[in-house]
């Protein structure tokens, strides 16, 4: 970075956003930019107005502008996401997405057609901002989708997002307000790959806290879409050929997907057949397969567009947020061929095409870690409802972060305590079967006892006992030193571990052991008797 805290660098990619890339599965160098630069240029600040006149609104950030694909790409390696160096970083604008979680620079830039931007935000841990269709200027991009590409930002600060959203959206000054209305799409919520409290209850809980329990509402989206969006029937009719199975949510995912083809080979369909690039075989399938669209049929996708908008602006209102998983799946680990399977295609796109159809504005926000993955949820405004959003993100944000980790932290601790109860469980069942002399059975249960519970110095101790019983000297002397390293008090596991080595012919050991468990316990008369014992005949 520029010794100059106000110098900007740009990052500079290539790609065909939306479309997938993929490379071989190989073990990668992490680089020292995280692969997320393929090229800098320093740009000098412009000059300060002179006082008393305010400095420019985002003197002194850094920022990065993307224009690369999805994670994995042929031509210019993978960015490593930083927040799961295994995984991939996301969609079209990774490069942007790992720039920010890299810490390189305080905000960058990317396009979002169908998660371009809210995927790699997800993955990579960051926020991700997607303004509503047509209100950032689409000037100087190259068009992927020209009815869905929508320039939005990347930020990890909260205040960051909000005073660059504002100088991006070019919006003027209005009081903030609160929403009324938070409302949950349980169905979309049920799309999740990972347990849906996980995140769900840290919107509720934030929710509550900020603006009372009267603001949640549940919504069924695949319900209300179906009733306000008629185009979706007569897509489905003349498309899906008339599955009434399939859900209005999942056929949204379709037409976003269709539309994004069809105007993506509209576009460039003849600078690829003339210039004949290099491309992956899977984005060069795609391109050359056929789209029989009809001109009613593109008709027909409009107006699903715009009653689409027209429904969501309803549902919401001015002062209503909908809250969706922002993806279904944790991020895929690099080179995995889940991101090509029928589940993984229609639950990503079913969640990422209500914004992208609607033109509504949406923000990804991280919620932590699940499994050493990273979480996330987003928040859907109305379309035009952008500052409104950004407020609601800067209000909420801190108190969704807490939340986030007491949540993550009690999931953790009861599952703790789940397996520690099982585990006691099988101990005692391991007890009955030692009392009954059924010895192999009793050594099944304190297996699993320890699967359950590794650190309880008692199960390996019991486990020995009943490999003596067996004759299995090596493997209760190595139960009995496990009990005893989690448990230097542990006196039955030094009785145990003597007898073993006796057994094994390892006598001056067995001495230790035995006077040992007389230090912590002098009354012990089988600690005495065995030790004078040995003492006498082998020493």
């Amino acid at each position: 970075m520029a010794s100059n805290a106000a110098n900007l660098w740009v990052l500079l990619g290539l790609g065909l956003a939306g479309i997938l890339i993929m490379t071989k599965k190989l073990k990668k160098t992490i680089k020292a930019d995280f692969g997320a630069f393929i090229q800098k240029l320093e740009l000098l600040p412009p000059p300060q107005p002179a006082p008393p006149k305010a400095p420019h609104p985002l003197t002194g950030l850094n920022f990065a502008v993307s224009d690369v694909i999805h994670g994995e790409n042929k031509h210019y390696s993978t960015p490593t996401n930083p927040a799961a160096t295994a995984r991939i970083p996301g969609g079209s604008s990774s490069g942007a997405a790992v720039a920010v979680a890299a810490n390189f620079v305080d905000f960058s830039l990317g396009v979002d057609t169908l998660g371009g931007m809210r995927v790699p935000a997800a993955f990579c841990g960051v926020i991700g901002f997607r303004p509503s269709y047509g209100v950032v200027s689409h000037t100087g991009i190259i068009p992927v989708s020209s009815s869905l590409d929508t320039v939005g930002l990347f930020a990890k600060d909260p205040n960051i997002l909000h005073r660059v959203g504002l100088v991006l959206l070019q919006l003027p000054f209005s009081v903030q307000r609160n929403p009324r209305q938070i409302l949950l799409a349980d169905d979309c919520f049920q799309l999740l790959k990972i347990p849906t409290d996980r995140v769900s209850q840290v919107v509720i809980n934030s929710s509550e806290k900020h603006f009372g329990r009267q603001v949640l509402k549940h919504e069924n989206l695949e319900n209300y879409f179906s009733s306000k969006v008629p185009s979706l029937k007569e897509f489905c009719s003349q498309k899906i050929n008339g599955d009434s199975k399939i859900s209005s949510i999942r056929l949204l995912a379709n037409v976003a997907q269709l539309l994004q083809r069809y105007e993506f080979k509209w576009t460039h369909e003849e600078w690829i057949n003339s210039e004949k690039p290099v491309l992956d075989s899977a984005v060069l399938a795609q391109i050359n397969e056929t789209l029989d669209m009809t001109d009613n049929e593109i008709e027909i996708c409009k107006s699903i567009r715009t009653e689409m908008r027209l429904a969501v602006n309803s549902l919401l209102k001015d002062d209503g947020i909908l809250v969706i998983p922002t993806t279904a799946y944790p991020p895929p680990k690099l080179g995995s061929k889940d991101i090509f399977s029928e589940d993984y295609q229609n639950r990503m796109f079913s969640l990422l095409s209500i914004a992208s159809i609607s033109g509504c504005c949406q923000v990804t926000i991280p919620l932590g870690y699940h499994d050493k993955c990273p979480v996330s949820v987003s928040f859907i405004a109305r379309h035009g409802g952008d500052r409104f959003l950004l407020d609601t993100v800067l209000t909420m944000y801190s108190s969704l972060q807490e939340h986030a980790d007491t949540v993550a932290k009690s999931k953790l601790s009861r599952h703790a305590v789940n397996q520690e109860h099982y585990a006691e469980v099988a101990k005692e069942k391991g007890n009955q079967a030692y009392k009954d002399k059924q010895w192999q059975k009793a050594i099944g249960f304190y297996t699993e006892a320890i699967k359950l519970s590794g650190n309880n110095a008692t199960y390996y101790s019991n486990r020995a006992a009943a490999y003596l019983e067996l004759g299995s000297f090596l493997q209760a002397e190595a139960d009995c030193t496990k009990a005893i390293n989690l448990d230097k008090k542990n006196v039955k596991a030094y009785l145990r571990r003597g007898t073993a080595r006796e057994m094994l012919g390892y006598y001056k050991e067995a001495i230790e052991d035995f006077r040992y468990a007389l230090v912590l316990e002098p009354t012990n008369k089988r600690a005495a008797l065995s030790a004078e014992r040995l003492r006498k005949v082998f020493m």
